[in-house]
């Protein structure tokens, strides 16, 4: 690895360690909500985003996005999702 790179690398890991000690502030942060339907869902699943994004034919992105309300569910994928949502575990029976 080039001493450049390892140099910034290293200071990157340095910041994390002031964040996290919260001698720093991070630059940004961001904020799930935990009362979101489809992370519930996915809690009672058990199952990690990307597994549940495999589940309902989605890209992970995507589901990233509407758990974290940046986009909403259209169309079939709306009326997949109010199913999983009164029944969960019927989705892993149909897969």
């Amino acid at each position: 690895m080039k001493k450049e790179l390892f140099d910034q690398l290293e200071a990157s890991v340095r910041e994390a360690g002031r964040i996290k000690r919260g001698t720093l502030k991070p630059s940004r942060t961001f904020e799930l909500d935990p009362t979101n339907d489809l992370v519930k869902v996915r809690g009672q699943l058990g199952l990690s985003q990307s597994r549940f994004a495999a589940v309902l034919g989605i890209s992970t992105d995507t589901l990233q996005n509407w758990e974290q309300g940046r986009r909403e569910p259209t169309g079939p994928a709306k009326v997949l999702l109010k199913i999983a949502l009164k029944h969960p575990h019927l989705l892993l029976e149909l897969v």
